[in-house]
């Protein structure tokens, strides 16, 4: 497995793993920066792939979503 789909993985764990009433998945922003950290890439990567499978950044670090 490449370092990309590992990347997509632990998105798709994160986000699969909420226990919530809304059918919507969600990563927070402080995740986000920390799976760019871990797997060496820039946060624009995770912010494209959550909006390629429709995750929602959420409790964004600068009040922006």
């Amino acid at each position: 497995m490449d370092k990309k789909e590992e990347l997509l993985n632990a998105i798709f764990k994160i986000t699969n793993n909420r226990q919530s009433s809304e059918a919507k998945k969600r990563l927070t922003c402080a995740q986000a920066f920390k799976l760019a950290q871990k797997y060496d890439v820039e946060i624009i990567e995770i912010g494209d792939i959550c909006n390629m499978h429709k995750i929602k950044i959420c409790k964004c670090q600068l009040g922006c979503f």
